[in-house]
């Protein structure tokens, strides 16, 4: 008997409350990128071995399965369950270089991407590439033998794999890099090690086996097991090692792996290729497949692939008018000589000359053209599932064949959609150079012809797959998806092996059931995802999980998909009239007012890593202003007419609170927070700032207005910080150096950038109406250029009146007009880099990091996860847990370095910046003025 009851109470002491029960967490927790839609019983947040180790125990204790969760990107349903849900914090994510850079030491939560980054200088890469490779974390990528775009079989991680550290489902550890490890596994786990060595002797003895073995991992193959471990391996922990690569979390917990590094070749050149039909591309294919040591990728993109990502911005650039029925073939070619890297393209281009393109072939070799063809290719799923029918399912599948069968393979797939009813809306995409197709079907489930077609359109695939001898699951992982039809692609015997691999490592079925290993034929078509409409772009959504890593609230509260499952799940439990459905539905509507809009810092930036472009800060904005009382739009409507009245308010307020701030004072400031929202104080909380704002009319030929953003002018610097002055009077030294005159608008007390009033739109436009007025007067009609000192409020003012004013941020104005008018003796120290996130948006991180290397020899670090710190504004002192999260890694990562001072373009960021870290976070400017003089 399973008992969630006593497993939530156990875990809730053991796991200081990180043990989830409420319905929003259980629901949008349990979101992930696949077709399937299962709510978890419980949700878990860990942080260590030791308690994977201790969730283990009280999994065996109260029989109840767990499942773990990384990235949540996977598409084959292996990390969805209505069990125990096992999500990571944070605390997964080292990485540990090898000394010559043969290979990396990863943690199972570091994002493939970032192991790339840590590699890059080095010329050295890992070797799976998925598509999804910059939000997967590397447990996900290892668990499903993740492979991609250039690796194809020989890099993937089961080929790459050099060592592991599991935990299994007794609790054990066993790490193969680690002698001593696995010289007390091998005497405490000697039945194990018997019961898999038997099973090397059952296929050793059985040739035909064996055969079937190694033909079908000739090509990319993540059905079932990786018994081809068995057959590749003598050594007892060898094969255990590369049975955990590619077992979907069913065997145990994999907490970190060492992987072997792959060159990055120095030089790469890509092309555009275009045919008439797929047929024809897959004829080019089986060419260009004779040419694998100079071409590392060739992908596949049919018509339907082509016509939904050519809606989206910049893409019609790149792709020509497509006619119907055409196809393209994206290929990649490197090498770390640039002669030898021309050589290989003309070969290839040699070698195709005899199949001409329906359009002319685009080559370029440049990096910086090419990885705009590549963003299509990468975000193709979500792309092409976003063009779904309303109310319609995405089902994606992932099959290979032989190069030998491709073409005819693909004419049997399009049979089989003409068949089932999919001809018309069916895509077609993939690894063409390893004959691993992806294809995109998108039926409206709800509805029970298409639901029947779907069903059947997947057993008649995965009949057609297995009679070329193919795989129906090539690197997505089995999941629920193909889990009934693994014996279908192997054979009784195979699968036997596949099913005592599983009673082997867990033997009560506590790990991950009915994924890899189910004796539910239908499960395959149970709980799939039929989402409600909310309207807008939201609808376009596909919860691919790529917005995540950017969110400074995710694994606080909600990630933005998360934030669009629940608003879904909200509609469609109002849509239905029954006692239960109606009681969930209050609770997510409470819960909401936390963790969809509170919580969110409506920073944008899961926009920027959205393939559609999804803005899902404006989820939280659009509640923010339809729940806008009364008496707040009276009150923004009299700040507006009243700002300066409002702004001495605010320093009357800094100043005492100044006066209140000490570490006991702000001990209860957070405990009255939590109680009544009262904002809380900071170590490093600003000064009320009383400098005079005055014209320096030095008789310059040259001026600037300076709008100087309400905070800003409100603002003095922190007694810890490095520099006392308000920013007013650094920009006024940098400006008089630099030889240009500084206006102020006449009405400098009166004006906001607007951001203030983004919930009260009616105020806002008139705001923006003033604000038109005060500038045109103050430069004149525009004959001077306006500068802005914080980068949230540049960003608002720059968005709203770029086509009346020429505005710049301060670090453009700095970088562009005045540093190249100073003599500047940059300083030898290391120092910290952070461009807020709007600012980030502006395309303003070349800027700030141009500024600073102006300003230092030493190295600019940077922490890159750090997309948003979570300060928003007011959020930093109302909402204060949101910043703390967002910064716990920037917080660690600054711990680790050298580093003791930091420069930014945002005073609010900087408050939470210097929290985090303990040392001095303060604008950019600072650091100019300091190591420049005039130039004589």
């Amino acid at each position: 008997m399973q008992d969630y009851k006593g497993f939530y109470k156990a875990a809730f002491k053991l796991f200081d409350g990180r043990v989830y029960k409420d319905y929003l967490r259980r629901f949008c927790y349990g979101v992930e990128a696949s077709c399937y839609s299962y709510v978890p019983k419980l949700v878990l947040m860990l942080k260590s071995e030791s308690e994977i180790i201790k969730a283990f125990e009280l999994s065996r204790k109260f029989n109840t399965p767990l499942c773990f969760r990384g990235a949540g990107t996977s598409l084959s349903g292996q990390s969805s369950c209505d069990t125990v849900l096992v999500c990571l914090d944070f605390c997964w994510d080292h990485m540990k270089v090898n000394s010559d850079a043969s290979s990396i030491t990863l943690g199972c939560g570091v994002i493939g991407e970032n192991a790339n980054k840590a590699l890059k200088p080095l010329g050295k890469k890992i070797g799976p590439d998925p598509a999804t490779i910059a939000a997967a974390q590397i447990g996900g990528i290892v668990n499903n033998n993740s492979s991609g775009m250039c690796c194809g079989v020989k890099q993937n991680s089961y080929n790459t794999l050099k060592s592991i550290r599991v935990i299994l489902g007794d609790g054990t550890i066993l790490d193969s890099s680690d002698a001593l490890s696995v010289a007390s596994f091998k005497i405490s786990h000697k039945e194990l090690i018997d019961k898999v060595l038997n099973l090397r002797s059952e296929i050793i003895n059985d040739k035909e086996l064996c055969e079937l073995i190694k033909r079908k991992y000739k090509i990319k193959n993540t059905t079932g097991y990786s018994i081809n471990a068995l057959l590749d391996y003598s050594d007892p922990i060898d094969i255990i090692t590369h049975l955990f690569i590619g077992s979907e979390g069913t065997l145990g917990f994999v907490s970190s792996v060492e992987l072997e590094c792959v060159d990055d070749e120095k030089y790469k050149a890509c092309a555009l290729l275009f045919y008439d039909d797929i047929l024809k591309a897959a004829k080019v294919v089986e060419i260009l497949a004779k040419f694998e040591d100079e071409i590392s990728s060739a992908e596949i993109m049919d018509y339907g692939s082509l016509k939904a990502a050519s809606k989206f911005k910049g893409v019609d650039q790149i792709l020509p008018d497509i006619n119907e029925g055409e196809v393209c073939i994206l290929i990649q070619s490197q090498n770390n000589n640039e002669k030898l890297l021309k050589e290989q393209v003309d070969k290839i281009k040699n070698a195709i000359k005899d199949y001409p393109t329906s359009h002319k072939a685009k080559f370029s070799f440049d990096e910086s053209e090419f990885a705009n063809w590549w963003k299509i290719r990468k975000g193709i799923f979500p792309i092409a599932a976003s063009a779904k029918r309303p109310g319609s399912s995405v089902i994606t599948e992932d099959i290979c064949f032989e190069i030998k069968d491709l073409g005819e393979g693909i004419k049997k797939l399009q049979e089989l959609f003409d068949k089932h009813g999919f001809k018309d809306s069916a895509i077609i995409f993939g690894h063409a150079l390893a004959g691993n197709l992806h294809f995109i079907i998108t039926p409206n489930l709800s509805q029970n012809v298409e639901f029947q077609n779907f069903s059947n359109l997947v057993k008649d695939m995965s009949i057609m797959v297995s009679n070329f001898g193919g795989s129906i699951k090539a690197e997505h992982g089995t999941g629920r998806m193909v889990a009934p039809f693994v014996e279908l692609e192997w054979g009784a015997k195979a699968y036997a092996i596949n099913k005592k691999i599983k009673e082997i490592f867990d033997p009560h079925t506590l790990i991950n059931p009915d994924v890899i290993i189910s004796d539910d034929k239908d499960i395959f078509k149970k709980n799939i995802k039929q989402s409600a409409l909310i309207g807008n772009e939201f609808d376009e959504c596909v919860e691919c999980g790529f917005c995540e890593k950017n969110c400074p609230s995710n694994k606080l509260t909600l990630s933005p998909r998360q934030r669009i499952a629940l608003k879904r799940e909200m509609q469609r439990l109002g849509s239905l009239n029954d006692k239960a459905s109606k009681k969930l539905l209050k609770e997510l509507k409470d819960g909401a007012k936390y963790f969809l809009n509170e919580s969110c810092a409506a920073c944008s930036m899961c926009e920027e890593l959205c393939p559609i472009g999804i803005n899902t800060a404006n989820l939280a904005l659009n509640e923010r202003k339809a729940n806008a009382s009364d008496f707040s739009k009276k009150t923004a409507e009299l700040a507006k007419a009243n700002f300066s009245l409002a702004l001495n308010g605010a320093k009357f307020a800094l100043s005492a609170a100044n006066l209140l701030n000490s570490n006991s004072i702000r001990k209860l400031s957070f405990k009255a927070n939590l109680a009544i929202k009262t904002p809380v104080l900071k170590e490093y909380l600003p000064r009320k700032n009383s400098y005079k704002l005055r014209d320096k009319n030095y008789g310059f030929d040259e001026s600037v207005v300076y709008f100087s953003s309400c905070l800003n002018r409100a603002f003095a610097p922190n007694k810890n910080l490095n520099d006392k002055r308000p920013i007013q009077e650094v920009f006024e030294s940098l400006c008089k150096k630099a030889k240009i005159n500084v206006i102020y608008p006449e009405q400098i007390d009166d004006i906001c950038c607007g951001k203030i009033f983004t919930n009260y739109p009616d105020t806002k436009e008139l705001n923006k109406a003033k604000n038109i007025d005060i500038l045109k007067e103050a430069t004149e009609d525009g004959k001077y250029p306006v500068v802005i000192d914080h980068g949230a409020c540049s960003y608002e003012l720059i968005k709203s009146l770029k086509d009346r004013f020429e505005i710049y941020d301060l670090s453009e104005y700095l970088l562009k007009f005045i540093s190249t008018r100073l003599s500047i003796v940059p300083i030898n120290d290391a120092i910290g880099l952070y461009t807020m996130c709007a600012s980030k948006k502006l395309g303003l991180e070349d800027t700030m990091m141009s500024l600073a290397k102006l300003c230092t020899k030493g190295q600019v670090i940077v922490h890159s996860d750090t997309a948003c710190c979570g300060f928003a504004g007011y959020k930093g002192f109302f909402t204060p847990q949101l910043n703390i999260h967002a910064t716990t890694k920037f917080k660690r990562f600054y711990k680790n370095s050298a580093i003791n001072i930091g420069f930014s373009n945002s005073s609010t960021c900087e408050i939470g910046l210097s929290e985090a870290s303990s040392f001095s976070w303060q604008h950019i400017a600072y650091l100019l003025d300091s190591v420049s003089i005039s130039q004589k």
